[in-house]
């Protein structure tokens, strides 16, 4: 099943956003938003066409700074930037609000009214802010491996840290060799991911336009995002939230705390799981998705 390919949504705000989608337009839209860094290849085909197989019309993108889309080169962040924004004190290049106004504009230029909203750790963020911000266009939510933006749940663990903020070298191979470091650091220890699949994965969000400093932008919008607790209390939206309860980047507290606040929602904990999309785990994610939509369909 061959997608779309990549083509390119010009906003109104001057961002431009690389996106594909797979399937038929006229059946229910899902929208999938990516973490940290991670350009749309990390939703990959298969899952992608799986969700199609179910009777779904699947859109996936770069956000900005990442992969194709407009890269905010004219803003730099400093380590002592990253440091402020931890203790609280420092403002930055865009926010969480932004990248799901950016999410907004993609369903803006492809036509799309309201969709179902599924995102992965910083995606998650995005899109429990889009449901936060235009309820009405968020048919139904689907949060992985999140928080609700307070910061005594979803914490880090301590011991990885130092490697995930090391430098990622200046050659597409060093970048490499260090993403793979990372990856095995926050990969799921139970449904283990192929070396040769994510040594490629890797080569392939460098070839696309990999940014250092597109990630610590990002960052900087993760680290000085509001808390949406009470803002999430207050939504009516089919929802559910998956964990993985091995998962060393955003802690499982961030998930019991998102489902918390989503009123009615579904909580899914994985055991074994960490912080990736295993294929071993396509299905189970896929079917959590569907639930939530049929939950949605429901409604009407």
């Amino acid at each position: 099943m061959a997608g779309s390919g990549e083509q390119f949504a010009h906003l109104p705000s001057g961002i431009d956003l690389c996106f594909e989608t797979f399937g038929d337009p006229s059946d229910p839209p899902v929208l999938l938003v990516m973490g940290l860094g991670g350009p749309m290849g990390w939703w990959d085909s298969e899952f992608c066409e799986r969700l199609v197989a179910r009777g779904y019309f699947v859109v996936r993108y770069d956000n900005r700074d990442t992969g194709r889309s407009t890269k905010l080169r004219q803003h730099r962040v400093s380590r002592i930037d990253i440091l402020k924004a931890v203790a609280g004190l420092a403002k930055a290049p865009y926010s969480i609000g932004d990248l799901a106004a950016d999410a907004f504009g993609l369903l803006d230029h492809l036509g799309i009214d309201a969709a179902h909203v599924v995102g992965v750790s910083m995606g998650g963020m995005i899109v429990q802010t889009m449901a936060v911000a235009e309820p009405d266009r968020v048919l139904s939510l689907t949060s992985i491996m999140s928080t609700t933006g307070k910061r005594t749940v979803g914490y880090q663990n301590p011991k990885i840290l130092p490697a995930l903020l090391s430098k990622a070298g200046h050659t597409r191979d060093e970048y490499v060799a260090r993403s793979l470091r990372g990856t095995s650091m926050i990969s799921s220890p139970d449904f283990p991911t192929d070396e040769e699949f994510a040594r490629n994965r890797a080569y392939e969000t460098y070839d696309r336009g990999w940014s250092a400093g597109g990630v610590t932008r990002q960052l900087m919008a993760i680290l000085t995002q509001p808390d949406r607790t009470t803002d999430l209390e207050s939504l009516d939206v089919p929802s559910t939230v998956i964990h993985g309860l091995k998962d060393p980047l955003v802690h499982r507290s961030g998930g019991r705390a998102t489902a918390a606040a989503l009123k009615g929602s579904e909580h899914l904990e994985i055991a074994g799981m960490a912080h990736d999309l295993p294929s071993q785990l396509y299905d189970t994610i896929i079917d959590a998705v569907v639930r939530t939509t049929e939950r949605a369909s429901a409604r009407h």
